[in-house]
């Protein structure tokens, strides 16, 4: 039984990233897509696959995974979700450069552009300041709360980003891929105030 359960996590997180990378490669409109532009796609497609790995990564969730490997694993992946996001632009651009002008400046027609860049931006500035959190010498507690905040809007505008576009995604593995994601922040944010309810209790304690 205690081998069951961490095959289970591992069997359904493995669904959960796969069959929407599947359903999206099979998907008819790639006949008519340039190489480019489905390159672009897919990045965009792995940067919502891995926005699910980075709060059970944070949380510690993954069973067979210490607490350092964990930590280690989450900087790996969020350095995937960005390069994900510059390949997603950047083909994007390549493909298209008035829309993603349109995009950046945020006058394109289209709803979900918004989205997209405000996600874009948010995950560059955590990234940044996880680059430069020790030469500032933030504070833990400080950190902790900007990068926390900052993952939630990336979720936030991946999601409707995601939601909204009527692409190579198939639906409802879509869907699934969105809602999974948003539980697993949610989960990793009671977990947070979890801790910190517990520290400020020890403290007053003591």
């Amino acid at each position: 039984m205690a081998l069951i359960r961490p095959a289970l996590i591992w069997a359904v997180l493995a669904l959960a990233l796969a069959v929407p990378l599947a359903a999206a490669a099979s998907s008819p409109l790639l006949a008519w897509r340039d190489p480019i532009y489905i390159v672009a796609g897919f990045a965009g497609i792995i940067a919502l696959c891995l926005l699910l790995l980075q709060p059970l990564l944070a949380s510690g969730a993954l069973p067979g995974l210490s607490a350092r490997r964990s930590r280690r694993l989450h900087r790996w992946s969020g350095l995937g979700v960005l390069t994900a996001v510059v390949v997603h632009v950047v083909g994007l651009w390549i493909t298209s450069p008035p829309d993603v002008v349109d995009a950046l400046l945020f006058i394109s027609p289209t709803p979900f552009s918004a989205w997209g860049v405000i996600a874009m931006w948010a995950a560059f500035a955590a990234g940044l300041l996880a680059a430069l959190r020790r030469k500032w010498r933030i504070r833990p507690i400080l950190w902790r709360n900007i990068h926390v905040s900052l993952a939630v809007v990336v979720v936030i505008g991946t999601v409707i980003h995601a939601i909204l576009i009527e692409g190579a995604m198939e639906t409802w593995s879509k869907l699934a891929l969105c809602g999974l994601v948003v539980i697993a922040t949610v989960k990793l944010l009671k977990d947070l105030r979890g801790r910190t309810a517990r520290t400020r209790s020890q403290r007053s304690r003591t």
